[in-house]
């Protein structure tokens, strides 16, 4: 995984980490934010991989980074991929990333239901783990 735009620092919080990206980037990487938050506002939010995560008991829901044309959503499953097929279409998809231009809106609703979406993975993958072992 390459590493995101600004990597000079070892950031605490995720607002250390949006306000050390390019001002362009911030108002994008708030909205992003805030749409996780609401999708999923148990999530913890913290700082893991030098990127801003959210975990829910302890196991990641979804992570995202700043490049310098676009923004990233980390931990695209195949099944998110599937479920919004249509929806990112215009996006660039791979490797269980979706990668939005920084130059285009925020598509905050679509971001909120794949947060949703991941939520629900990562339980299931508990409970799963737990009937398992």
């Amino acid at each position: 995984m390459k590493r995101p735009l600004i990597d000079k620092a070892d950031f605490r919080t995720v607002d250390q980490y949006i306000a050390s990206q390019p001002e362009a980037a911030q108002s994008a990487l708030q909205c992003v934010r805030r749409a996780i938050r609401k999708a999923v506002p148990e999530a913890k939010e913290l700082i893991s991989y030098k990127m801003p995560s959210y975990k829910l008991h302890g196991d990641g829901v979804l992570y995202f980074a700043c490049w310098k044309q676009h923004y990233s959503l980390y931990l695209a499953s195949t099944n998110i991929v599937a479920a919004f097929k249509d929806e990112l279409a215009p996006y660039q998809v791979k490797k269980g990333t979706i990668s939005f231009p920084l130059s285009k809106p925020v598509p905050v609703k679509l971001i909120e239901r794949i947060a949703k979406l991941r939520a629900k993975e990562a339980v299931g993958i508990k409970t799963v783990s737990r009937a398992i072992g």
